[in-house]
């Protein structure tokens, strides 16, 4: 039996690979660090910019506010008041002109079947500005028109249909004829 007997006063121990290891961590530590107190005095600067364009925003909102309310009171002065009425006027005709009968056609068409004739429309608009259209159609049978219902309720241009009435056809007109009213929102 051989027994291993060291001599030495200290036993020989491997601290190197413990020393290495502790060195590279510590640089990491180091970058890291460094890389904390870069990101801290970014965010700061950046904090710094937005807190300036916030006041610049500000400043300008209150020029913008006091120009609108000076405005607001010389509109408001009885000797403006025609001016006043007459572009109330002119901006409800101007908005309920703004649908574009050329985009209401064509939106039409995507949802109008092949066999169902628009006899007739008409446009109204509310005082919100809401376009309402009135339109006759015509087809040889009813199926369709429950197809051209069906496409209008499922369009996002198009609100839920209502049919006030309906003729059936006549020895004068040869097609089932309906009266649809639909809500109608143009995309722009």
């Amino acid at each position: 039996m051989r027994l291993s007997i060291n001599l030495a006063s200290e036993p020989f121990r491997r601290d190197r690979a413990m020393a290495v290891a502790s060195s590279v961590i510590a640089g990491l530590l180091v970058v890291t660090f460094g890389l904390l107190v870069y990101l801290i005095i970014t965010e700061r600067q950046q904090k710094r910019d937005v807190l300036e364009a916030t006041a610049q925003a500000e400043a300008q909102l209150a020029i913008m506010s006091a120009d609108q309310m000076q405005h607001e009171a010389t509109m408001r002065k009885s000797e403006n008041a025609d001016v006043l009425e007459r572009s109330v006027f002119l901006n409800s005709l101007i908005a309920r002109k703004g649908v574009s009968w050329t985009r209401m056609f064509g939106d039409l068409e995507s949802v109008l079947p092949h066999n169902v004739r628009l006899i007739s429309i008409r446009q109204q608009t509310d005082p919100r500005n809401h376009v309402q259209l009135e339109m006759v159609v015509g087809s040889q049978s009813v199926e369709p028109v429950i197809t051209l219902l069906k496409n209008l309720e499922e369009s996002k241009m198009f609100g839920n249909p209502t049919m006030p009435t309906s003729l059936p056809p006549s020895q004068s007109e040869p097609l089932y004829r309906f009266r649809l009213s639909v809500n109608y929102a143009q995309q722009f």
